[in-house]
């Protein structure tokens, strides 16, 4: 593995970090979701297909290498079922996916880190749909 690569960060460390390493790791894992007021509030640039990103583990370990093959912004209400299946969490219609997502961003962890404890998702806000392939496992 490259030292220099980026690293990737699936949810926070504990359960959902698990699960979701673990889907990458099996190939079920091919997309995943963030809102673009992240990357705003971080101070980076939206992501972009090519870039290889060093999956992070609970531990804080390189477990992976990931390539982004898609980039997209969408309204939360625009994502489709492929996406939604492709998360690799077992959602099987888009409104499943959705429930899963706000309760992510509608957690004490995400309404933490903001430091806003009534923050809500709606249709508009604003997405950032990634879609990747698994280059290596480490």
């Amino acid at each position: 593995m490259d030292a220099d690569l980026p690293t990737f960060e699936f949810a926070f460390p504990g359960p959902l970090r698990d699960q979701l390493v673990a889907a990458v790791l099996d190939g079920s894992k091919t997309t995943t979701t963030g809102l673009v007021q992240d990357y705003e509030i971080d101070g980076e640039p939206l992501p972009a297909v090519g870039t290889r990103s060093a999956v992070i583990d609970s531990d804080g370990r390189p477990v992976a290498v990931i390539e982004l093959v898609e980039v997209r912004v969408a309204r939360l209400g625009d994502v489709d079922l492929d996406h939604a299946r492709d998360e690799g969490e077992g959602f099987e219609t888009v409104a499943a996916w959705r429930a899963g997502h706000e309760r992510f961003w509608h957690g004490d962890d995400y309404r933490g880190w903001l430091g806003d404890p009534g923050f809500t998702v709606d249709d508009d806000t604003p997405a950032v749909l990634e879609r990747f392939r698994l280059v290596e496992t480490l």
